[in-house]
């Protein structure tokens, strides 16, 4: 068993606490929480599940760093606070962890030699034995990994887009949604997130890693973005209310151009209510977010993966892909990992053995 700490415990640490104990390989051993509020809390109650799996959650990083783990989730945000994810990050390889996250956007492609970042990460790799996977919370294998294997089942491809749709009415991140992307703010309210060029830092390593497997050359990325307003005020469950005249829908692709052409295109169809915007693409009927895959070219080929709700969808599929990961890590020699490197495998289901008994 391969002993595991959850690091954050928001919408991403959640769903990771229920695939860590989901994993037949993998022990939950800790779990680190910001909140004082949430210290000594049961991981199980922490994770919705309907059981208490013994684990307390402690804010203590260096005392459970000092036990030995071997493996961290590091599901902590890093919207707002690159720097201490960067030093929480390096504190786990430093330990001799394997660290898998998406909370590093421009390590997305490590590859890539304009992130400072990169180096600070690489000697906290060198001095200790961990390992890194940083991939996407979008998640990756919608926007890297299926588009790629999707491309394999055709003789040729000539532009791979890769859509993600979400009604963000459901979700619990209040300052990420408000703040970060804007929902709800007056439209002369340029968010972080989706301020010039801030688009390519999240997503365009994800187009350098299209790019790079397809064996393509970029001409450079490009972006695009548009966004509407809200007619009229909406309460939600989880972050109060949106004031009408608000921003209540944002539109945004990050392009990679080949011969002057978008050819790997990543897009965003965002909203707070699944009212505004309706000429815009939309989940279908019943679901809160989806994400589609369309391979242009001999032959086409599109998929959609829908999920109820982003724990159910978005959030959960990220977490497997990254849990999911470890026990491959672990069989393999410290260093830095990225989507490419990283096989996406079949799931370990005893549960099946016993279902059929």
């Amino acid at each position: 068993m391969i002993s595991t700490i959850v690091w954050g415990t928001g919408n991403f640490g959640r769903a990771a606490i229920r695939a860590v104990d989901a994993h037949p390989g993998l022990e939950l051993a800790a779990v680190l929480v910001h909140d004082p509020g949430k210290v000594g809390r049961d991981a199980g109650e922490l994770g919705g599940l309907d059981r208490e799996l013994g684990v307390v959650a402690s804010r203590d990083a260096a005392a459970v760093l000092a036990a030995g783990p071997r493996a961290v989730v590091y599901a902590a945000s890093g919207d707002i606070r690159s720097a201490d994810v960067v030093a929480d990050i390096c504190a786990a390889l430093l330990a001799g962890a394997i660290v898998v996250t998406p909370s590093i956007y421009p390590l997305y492609d490590h590859r890539d030699d304009r992130q400072d970042l990169r180096e600070e990460i690489r000697a906290a790799l060198a001095d200790g034995t961990g390992s890194l996977f940083v991939t996407c919370v979008d998640p990756d294998w919608t926007d890297e990994m299926l588009p790629l294997l999707l491309s394999g089942l055709g003789a040729d491809v000539d532009r791979i887009h890769c859509q993600e749709i979400v009604d963000y009415s459901g979700y619990d991140q209040p300052d990420s949604v408000r703040y970060l992307v804007g929902m709800g703010e007056p439209l002369d309210y340029l968010a972080p997130m989706i301020a010039p060029r801030m688009p390519t830092t999240v997503w365009g390593g994800q187009v350098r890693l299209m790019a790079r497997a397809l064996g393509v050359e970029l001409d450079e990325i490009r972006e695009s973005l548009e966004r509407r307003p809200l007619e009229a005020s909406i309460e939600t469950d989880t972050m109060g209310k949106f004031d009408a005249g608000g921003q209540g829908a944002l539109r945004l692709q990050v392009q990679g151009i080949v011969g002057g052409e978008p050819r790997i295109v990543i897009e965003h169809v965002n909203r707070i209510d699944p009212t505004c915007a309706p000429d815009w693409p939309s989940p279908p009927e019943g679901q809160s977010c989806a994400q589609r895959v369309l391979v242009e070219g001999g032959p086409r080929i599109a998929m959609i993966v829908v999920g109820a709700a982003p724990d159910a969808g978005e959030d959960a599929t990220s977490v497997s892909r990254l849990v999911g990961a470890i026990d491959w890590l672990a069989g393999q020699a410290p260093g830095f990992y990225d989507a490419l490197d990283v096989p996406l495998r079949p799931t370990r289901a005893p549960e099946l053995a016993d279902a059929s008994v």
